[in-house]
């Protein structure tokens, strides 16, 4: 089997390129260190004919602080898929099936239990929206070729030395400026970037679209327990509630200057869920436990 993978450079692209090389022919597609070097925002790319295409290239999330930070987002999630597919469209024979790497942030939840693939996607932030509308053009194209498609909403991706808050909580951690926030209590959906990569060949058989977690949806205390121990941190600090709270306000006053606002007290302090019950059923899905598996490095 001949695969393209996108983005193969970044957090999960790479793992996705370790696993699949071992059984498959990965054609690495990424702004550097790749066999086809392109910036999918650029314009359409010269692409091989392919058996399957993982598209794991986006722009992650982050919060946008300008709109022209908030048009990247439209940029390369929406206006590089398209140019992907139109590279697709050139070669001799489309692919037999089509992945999208997308996100549970398209169901624009901020709390929430055990939300499944049928709630409605209602996120209103640019990286939200973005995904939503990759989803569609994916969705639709697919369908007008006859092509299987999948798509796989993640929650916090977990891997080794990982980017973003994750990586920022590792710092913190290892820094001794880390707080959990009343306890850490909030459950999280987590999933391992391995566990990921590996339910991909099944999934492209198949289609559709799946949330996947590692099901037992572990909070932040019990991650941080976990960082700290490997980095030689035994005690993680905690900050209360009432003082987290008092911090917010002060910070819904201070508005972009302030890490921390009221809103960002409630998304740490809430539970945070997805259902991946469709991905058991459908796709044998038997992840592995973030606690029991995560190494920092």
């Amino acid at each position: 089997m001949k695969i393209l993978l996108t983005g193969s450079s970044g957090f999960l692209g790479s793992v996705i390129l370790d696993v699949l090389s071992n059984h498959a022919d990965v054609i690495s597609l990424s702004r550097k260190n790749a066999n086809i070097i392109a910036d999918l925002v650029d314009g359409t790319p010269k692409l091989p004919q392919v058996d399957l295409v993982i598209h794991c290239a986006g722009k992650a999330h982050s919060v946008p602080k300008t709109e022209v930070e908030k048009q990247a987002f439209f940029d390369v999630n929406v206006n590089g898929t398209a140019n992907l597919l139109k590279g697709l469209e050139a070669t001799p024979i489309l692919p037999q099936s089509f992945v999208l790497i997308s996100t549970v942030a398209v169901y624009g939840c901020e709390t929430g239990t055990l939300i499944n693939e049928g709630y409605p996607l209602n996120a209103t932030d640019a990286y939200g929206v973005s995904k939503i509308q990759a989803e569609q053009l994916v969705k639709e194209w697919c369908a007008k070729h006859n092509i299987i498609c999948s798509i796989l909403r993640l929650p916090l991706l977990v891997g080794k030395n990982p980017p973003g808050n994750l990586g920022a909580m590792i710092k913190g951690i290892q820094k001794g400026y880390y707080f959990n926030i009343a306890g850490g209590k909030a459950k999280k959906s987590m999933v391992l970037t391995s566990d990921v990569a590996k339910i991909i060949p099944e999934l492209a058989k198949i289609g559709g679209t799946y949330n996947l977690t590692d099901g037992y949806h572990p909070s932040f205390g019990k991650l941080a327990q976990l960082m700290g121990k490997q980095l030689g941190k035994a005690r993680i600090k905690n900050m209360p509630y009432w003082l987290a709270n008092v911090l917010g306000k002060a910070g819904n006053l201070l508005g972009n200057k302030s890490p921390i606002n009221q809103n960002k007290v409630v998304k740490i302090t809430s539970d945070l869920t997805f259902d991946d019950s469709k991905a058991r059923k459908i796709l044998n899905w038997k992840p592995n436990s973030v606690l029991e598996e995560f190494k920092i490095k």
